[in-house]
């Protein structure tokens, strides 16, 4: 008896991203629940441990836009100093005194910069920019967590499919045996014949037994990845046919984007960071002698308020280069963004080409079938009249069994394709 078609999918390298799941709660789903694949994509991508950095990447963002925007408020600043000088000015009339050579301070200053307004803008704006771009990140490795769903999903359908149609093929085999029976009873077969078919049967019950073992290591899996208990019960739905569109919308064009968006904040605060700087402050304290008053001699309260100008025109011999760094960076950004859609796009050309070869291998199974069908049901009389031998009968059942396998494989593999195909477009 040919053996039934199985899909292949490397159980350990999928078992060793399970172990990262194994330490979550699980949530206990009722015997007999069905799940769709839809579901398990958003369950999955909600139970993977990555998901939990996204609230944390929010949260520090929060606090370091609040501490950015706490630039632009007024500085203030408590300064003192005590000096001793070997000369001080000296001015020859009498009745004015000289400045002692030891000299104190203490003055507290409030300043409010004027031009820092736009920086620190572009500054709240680019760690917001850096968040999103942190987000988006997970938000792609969350994305391929799709692929491994696939895999489990369908690995599982195909398998119960085989199971149904292993009890079809066990009811055709019952049905020779009950010729068979028949014919011995009168004496037109042997015995050795019912043998056979019998033999038949355990095979088929092995073979079940493989396939209920296989089908528990996808469910096991699947439950890890989805945060659910699912058990034997747990119906998996057949999904329909997805729309497919050739328009590519992965999460990865979004990043693309952001990192270039981050790119260009990057060259505004660099413009900025090389303008002049002006802002108004106010300084008081007291001083011996007075800061504004060199001959007072005594300890004595003064002030001083006005504008001020910096301008650092250091960071001008770098401006050049720093610009044309950020705008290396966004052409590099270019490459990998054109890079990743010529990809996709030949693994959109490749997926669509095996859609169109499952879809002609199918409408060929269904003609074999019919076939199949109608020489193995000519068969059944055939041995009743004793005209075909049970290895004859059994030959042909099995190659019916054969042609309805096909048929199976090629419609899930269709789907998985499709789903592969609606993955890699991302839509």
């Amino acid at each position: 008896m040919r053996s039934m078609c199985k899909i292949k999918i490397y159980l350990p390298a999928v078992l060793m991203q399970c172990l990262l799941l194994s330490t979550c709660s699980t949530s206990y789903a009722q015997a007999g629940d069905s799940i769709t694949i839809e579901q398990c994509y958003q369950w999955a991508q909600a139970n993977y441990p990555l998901a939990q950095q996204v609230n944390l990447i929010e949260r520090t963002k929060e606090y370091s836009i609040s501490n950015i925007s706490k630039g632009i408020y007024p500085q203030f600043q408590v300064s003192g100093q005590a000096t001793y000088q070997s000369e001080v000015t000296k001015i020859p009339f009498p009745g004015i005194p000289s400045v002692t050579k030891d000299q104190y301070r203490v003055y507290g200053e409030v300043s409010q910069s004027l031009t820092d307004f736009p920086a620190n803008k572009i500054q709240q704006q680019l760690k917001s920019a850096e968040a999103s771009i942190q987000q988006e990140n997970i938000t792609v490795e969350l994305y391929k967590l799709k692929d491994r769903i696939n895999q489990l999903f369908f690995g599982a359908l195909l398998i119960d499919e085989q199971i149904k149609q292993s009890a079809l093929l066990k009811s055709d085999i019952q049905r020779g045996i009950k010729q068979t029976e028949a014919s011995i009873k009168n004496g037109t077969a042997f015995h050795s014949s019912l043998d056979k078919l019998n033999a038949e049967v355990l095979k088929i019950q092995q073979h079940d037994i493989e396939l209920s073992a296989s089908r528990k290591d996808y469910i096991d899996m699947l439950s890890l990845f989805i945060n659910k208990n699912l058990d034997d019960q747990t119906l998996l739905v057949i999904p329909a046919s997805p729309l497919l569109r050739d328009s590519i919308n992965r999460p990865e064009l979004q990043l693309f984007a952001l990192q270039k968006g981050s790119s260009l904040l990057q060259n505004k605060l660099i413009n900025d960071r090389n303008i002049p700087k002006l802002n108004v402050f106010f300084q008081g304290g007291v001083g011996k002698p007075s800061a504004v008053n060199l001959l007072s001699t005594n300890w004595s309260p003064y002030y001083i308020t006005g504008l001020r100008l910096n301008w650092l025109m250091s960071g001008l011999y770098s401006l050049k280069k720093e610009k044309l760094i950020t705008e290396n960076d966004r052409k590099v950004i270019d490459v990998q963004q054109k890079t990743f859609l010529f990809n996709t796009q030949i693994s959109v050309k490749q997926q669509n080409g095996d859609i169109q070869k499952y879809l002609q291998l199918i409408e060929t199974d269904k003609d074999i079938i019919s076939l199949r069908e109608s020489i193995k049901n000519t068969s059944v009389v055939q041995l009743e009249n004793g005209v075909i031998t049970t290895n004859d009968y059994l030959k042909e059942v099995n190659e019916e069994d054969l042609a309805r396998q096909n048929l199976i494989l090629h419609n899930l593999q269709l789907l998985m394709v499709q789903y592969a195909q609606k993955i890699t477009t991302g839509n």
